[in-house]
């Protein structure tokens, strides 16, 4: 569903995304890890179309991003890293919204939403002001807008920043039950998370994949089985590196 080919990505003379290439298929849920500017948040938004790559080539559904990109973007439910709102909508008006740039109409959307609300917990809110919402609760109505359209491919930049510890393991349980039949890359720094809900982790340090394989093969690479060994071996901050 979604194929990485030699992706680049370069802010003048830097480079955030340096040759990375992985494929994620149905069925999947790809932990994408790393340290603060390792590039995460850059590959993710080139995966969705935000932003263009400097080289390289992002497939989904078989869609090439740059040169076919509506029907590579229908297939995509983008959950940035700061979630999307406007402040004087209503979390129903926002949603019913998104569901109509969706192109959802009439008894579809309104099915739509339901399904969000639902997913999302957000039956609490529903009638409030976006502004007038918690942190955690501004977090799950984007997250709401990104599964609206219930689609096939899911790229979510830290969908549980916000989340108090219970929202957090409905969320984790979410996002492994919509992983049993879609395509789903989500970033996260909680270590925990991986191990509650991926399948495959990629960490990603100075714009290079420096590690590939499922939580278990990643653990077994420490004397300790810990997740938290390994990525501490592997990504070691600038202050160690200098």
């Amino acid at each position: 569903m979604i194929k990485v080919e030699n992706l680049v990505k370069a802010f003048g003379p830097k480079l955030a995304v340096n040759d990375i290439s992985f494929t994620v298929e149905r069925g999947e849920v790809l932990g994408f890890l790393g340290p603060n500017g390792a590039g995460k948040s850059t590959t993710m938004r080139m995966i969705t179309g935000f932003i263009p790559p400097t080289a390289g080539r992002v497939t989904i559904g078989g869609h090439d991003m740059l040169e076919d990109p509506l029907p590579a973007k229908r297939l995509i439910g983008y959950l940035p890293e700061n979630a999307p709102g406007y402040a004087d909508m209503t979390v129903h008006g926002f949603l019913s919204f998104a569901a109509e740039l969706r192109g959802l109409k009439g008894g579809a959307r309104k099915q739509a939403i339901g399904r969000a609300v639902e997913l999302c917990f957000l039956q609490n809110v529903l009638h409030q002001t976006i502004d007038t919402l918690s942190k955690g609760y501004k977090h799950r109505t984007g997250l709401a807008q990104a599964l609206i359209h219930d689609p096939d491919v899911l790229i979510m930049d830290e969908p549980t920043d916000g989340l108090d510890p219970n929202q957090k393991h409905e969320v984790r349980g979410l996002i492994k039950r919509m992983g049993e039949n879609k395509a789903i890359i989500f970033s996260t720094h909680i270590l925990e998370e991986v191990e509650a809900a991926c399948t495959r982790v990629i960490i990603i340090d100075r714009g290079r994949i420096v590690a590939n394989g499922t939580p278990a093969e990643l653990k077994a690479r420490s004397p300790e089985g810990r997740l938290e060994d390994v990525f501490r071996a592997i990504t070691l901050p600038d202050t160690v590196k200098a």
